[in-house]
């Protein structure tokens, strides 16, 4: 049965939620939300690995960027929305399922933006997605006289974007991805702009627990795609053993991953005042290395089995410059604010090995991957240490 009005009247009313509420947690709409979109990250990631083995790395990068900008921006904003409003009443339910198909407009757009430079199916899911989200300010802006002028900015601001994404489509070339820079730097600016009026309510513990599902699922994709593409290999290639290290390597990283980011919880130190703005901003390159180790994983397998005629340290680079990526933003956004003393080292030197690991050819995954394990051994081990040895289980 359709539970009306959670945080508003009964008129239909939509208010902003207690950001003290307790036993906040992710809806069953957010996690499906959540799966939906990453389908577009899946697809991204597919066409990523296609590229590069194809030894197209500029075309390839600068392609994945730009689609999962269109993938990461909307779920975001989704995000930190919920997590202020949230009513889950019909209208917000139709509103979320409108954003779900645009997101899958936009997976149906991807390969078509990779090979042909056609972004127009892409934009044409990123437009419907945010239409949608710009409906639910509509409804801010009449419930809410205090929060009028910023719901006015928010949802005026992404309409007009919108109508500058759909104009763009007639320009071609290079003035076209001028233009895509542009409106991107202007859609980065919209909620700065909003929030100048008044401050957007949020539940810190809420929108961590949002960010670190969001990095679970992106995480389990890049596994998935990894095993399919090992199997795959392995099904032409008798001699396993450089695809069983690449297995294993892929998943000490992969492990290894999970283990840093989750470490520690983040809606306390959002509670207290960190900056929640650059935190959340700085998930893009988060979410997106998180996925393009799948991508690397994939390359490695297939020049592994001789199928991607390419050299092998780009081979290898492709799965550890995005893990290095990943650590080293971890790092700055989340970890050293937990680390005292020569334990601040660890993560950025395990990163900067991951990178030197490139250069060991076939095996320069499992080599990584061990790097990143012994990372995850010497910070316990300083956890520990920091804490007197009261807490044995006390994670990296």
């Amino acid at each position: 049965m359709i539970r009306l009005l959670r945080s508003g009247g009964a008129d239909g009313a939509v208010g902003a939620r207690d950001a003290d509420e307790q036993h906040r947690v992710s809806t069953p709409l957010e996690l499906f939300f959540d799966l939906c979109f990453v389908v577009a990250v899946g697809q991204a990631g597919r066409e990523l690995a296609h590229a590069i083995g194809q030894d197209q790395v500029g075309h390839g990068l600068t392609a994945y960027a730009a689609i999962f900008f269109a993938v990461w921006w909307p779920w975001m904003n989704y995000s930190w929305f919920a997590s202020g409003f949230d009513p889950d009443d019909i209208p917000f339910r139709l509103a979320t399922f409108a954003q779900i198909a645009g997101s899958l407009v936009i997976a149906a757009g991807v390969p078509r933006a990779f090979e042909d430079r056609d972004y127009r199916v892409m934009v044409a899911g990123y437009v419907l997605v945010r239409l949608a989200f710009a409906s639910q300010w509509i409804r801010v802006h009449r419930d809410n006289p205090g929060l009028r002028t910023t719901a006015l900015r928010w949802g005026g601001g992404v309409l007009v974007v919108q109508l500058l994404w759909v104009l763009l489509q007639w320009v071609h070339g290079t003035a076209f991805e001028d233009g895509y820079v542009i409106l991107v730097v202007i859609e980065l600016l919209v909620p700065y702009w909003a929030g100048r009026a008044s401050q957007m309510p949020f539940h810190p513990y809420h929108i961590a627990e949002r960010y670190g599902l969001f990095t679970l699922i992106v995480l389990g994709e890049t596994v998935s795609a990894a095993t399919v593409a090992i199997q795959e290999a392995m099904s032409d290639h008798e001699d396993i053993r450089e695809l069983s290290a690449l297995a294993l390597g892929g998943l000490l990283i992969v492990f290894s991953a999970w283990w840093i980011y989750f470490a520690h919880e983040m809606g306390e130190r959002l509670a207290q005042g960190s900056s929640a703005f650059l935190w959340g901003y700085g998930h893009y390159p988060v979410f997106a290395s998180a996925a393009a180790i799948g991508a690397g994983t994939e390359v490695a397998a297939a020049w592994t089995t001789g199928s991607e005629h390419i050299s092998a340290v780009l081979a290898a680079g492709s799965v550890t410059v995005p893990s290095a990526v990943f650590f080293v933003v971890v790092w700055a956004l989340q970890a050293r604010h937990f680390k005292n003393g020569w334990a601040q080292a660890i993560i950025p030197t395990m990163a900067a090995a991951v990178l030197l690991c490139t250069f060991a050819g076939g095996y320069a995954v499992i080599l990584a991957g061990s790097c990143c394990a012994l990372a995850v051994v010497l910070g316990t081990v300083a956890e520990r240490s920091q804490a007197g040895g009261e807490d044995a289980a006390q994670p990296v």
